[in-house]
């Protein structure tokens, strides 16, 4: 029985070999699936890498600026100013009405979709994007997502790409019209690698989850319709939709106007805003938008809003109505209430194009059924409580000057009353105030100026060019325009002729 053979000895045996064969099979699978599944995440990962000629959609190199006094200046006085007064020259002729082209969707110059990778030089990203906006009409602007570090008193802004790249080069005025003189330029520059420490300045400040907006002050702002137009409505549009968490970069900045418009600042922003100019540290982003982007005038296109933070005019008076408290959303209904008086803020200007006959305009709107109110818009009041007097109006009646900004505290759907001068400034008036106001959801109504109501007419006489032939005084030039018809006019409103102005904004409140 000794040299019997045990059963249980040889299964060991036999099992043994074949489980060794399975771990070997097994790991063979294993290895093959490891391989097939890291190859399709290579291809499809968003950090994966990409070949240059994916990288860069353009070649066209393109430029990017900011704005540079380093002192504050000055606020300027709350008036009109022509708008081409501050641009820089040899730019093609311009069109003397003042009309600004609305900005339609333009060329841009794109590289995106890049990986990103962890180094001392790179900040934790996962897409590098870059978009600059320089065909439009008005302005010009770039966004940029990935490792950014700006340097605010070399006024650049350097783009880290997380792969080999090609060099690029941007300047662009962060201010929202390009061609405004006295305003620096920034430099935008994207690097060929993310392992040069050279051109990569480190970091002394890091916002992981803060974006940045840089823009300018400067240019016209210290007018009161610049103010909205140029900065706060184009900087509403860019920064909305960070509700309060974003950064201001400001070049040329001006401690008067932040603080004049604190509150709209502080709503748009949780954090102070940051002198550019002046910043000697390194900031580090994972977004920036350099540039405020205008639209149209005084006015938000919709369709250009920041992707997928559709934004109008209505909004952003709806906002100012939130920022200062406003109590009143809508006017008086004469339907509901036909005993009430509608109230009518008419602007009577300290200084050219005012009303001559304050008292007669006064009376005929209180003839067609209005409670008036005469006011002159005054730089040292608070901007809360200007904005708190015009929202209680239901008629806001101007002659064509900054005073008419003040439409966008009214309640929606009230009623505004621009008084055009004399000299076919019509298309002006419509682009500065009358689309705007439509855009903000009120009932625009205009009113242009005969010769006869216009004090020119007493002053050159009726066979002087600027009251016989307009259209030459244009063809003359923007100068003449701005001298004459803006600069050394008056109005001697006739109240008869007026009247259907007056009884057209009495009917638009009786049909609400």
């Amino acid at each position: 029985m000794g040299g019997e053979a045990k059963p249980g000895r040889g299964l060991k045996s036999w099992a043994q070999r074949h489980l060794n064969a399975g771990f070997a099979a097994g790991f063979i699978l294993v290895l093959v699936t490891y391989l097939v599944v890291s190859q399709q995440f290579a291809i499809t990962a968003p950090n994966a890498v990409t070949t240059k000629g994916s990288q860069i959609a353009d070649k066209q190199k393109q430029v990017i600026r900011s704005a540079g006094d380093s002192e504050p200046k000055k606020e300027r006085e709350e008036e009109w100013q022509p708008k081409a007064a501050a641009e820089e020259e040899g730019d093609n002729k311009k069109d003397t009405s003042g009309a600004v082209p609305t900005e339609e969707s333009p060329k841009r110059d794109e590289a995106d979709a890049k990986p990103f990778g962890t180094s001392k030089y790179l900040l934790p990203i996962l897409v590098d994007k870059v978009v600059c906006n320089t065909d439009g009409p008005i302005s010009d602007t770039c966004d940029l997502d990935g490792d950014i570090r700006i340097n605010g008193s070399a006024l650049s802004v350097t783009f880290v790409p997380s792969s080999p790249s090609e060099r690029r080069e941007w300047k662009i005025r962060p201010y929202s019209r390009r061609n405004m003189a006295g305003v620096e330029k920034v430099t935008v520059t994207q690097l060929e690698s993310p392992h040069d420490p050279s051109a990569a300045p480190p970091c002394a400040v890091t916002h992981a989850d803060v974006p940045a907006v840089v823009f300018a002050l400067g240019g016209l702002t210290g007018n009161y319709w610049h103010d909205f137009s140029d900065v706060l409505v184009p900087l509403f549009a860019a920064s909305r939709r960070y509700n309060g968490e974003v950064l201001f970069l400001v070049s040329n900045i001006q401690p008067w106007w932040l603080g004049k418009y604190e509150a709209i600042i502080r709503r748009l922003s949780k954090h102070d805003a940051i002198d550019l100019d002046h910043d000697t540290r390194v900031q580090c982003f994972k977004h920036v938008a350099v540039g405020l982007r205008l639209h149209k005038e005084l006015s938000i296109v919709p369709e250009l809003s920041p992707e997928g933070h559709r934004l109008t005019m209505a909004d952003f008076t709806a906002f100012l109505r939130e920022t200062y408290a406003l109590p009143r959303g809508a006017p008086v209904s004469l339907r509901n209430f036909p005993d009430r008086k509608p109230r009518l803020l008419l602007i009577h200007r300290a200084h050219y194009r005012r009303f001559t006959n304050v008292p007669e305009i006064k009376k005929a709107a209180e003839a067609a059924g209005f409670e008036v109110t005469v006011a002159s818009p005054r730089a040292d009041v608070p901007l809360a409580e200007t904005a708190r007097m015009v929202n209680s109006h239901d008629v806001l009646l101007g002659v064509h000057g900054a005073g008419l900004t003040n439409a966008v505290f009214m309640p929606a759907n009230a009623v505004v009353i621009q008084v055009v001068p004399y000299g076919k400034l019509e298309r002006m008036a419509r682009t500065d105030f009358g689309e705007p106001v439509a855009d903000m959801g009120l009932r625009y109504i205009e009113y242009s100026v005969a010769a006869e109501e216009s004090t020119l007419l007493e002053m050159l006489g009726p066979d002087h060019p600027v009251i016989k032939d307009p259209e030459a005084v244009h063809r003359s030039g923007w100068d003449k325009v701005a001298e004459y018809y803006l600069g050394k006019q008056d109005v001697t409103i006739d109240v008869k002729r007026f009247a259907p102005a007056l009884a057209q904004a009495i009917d638009h409140l009786r049909q609400r």
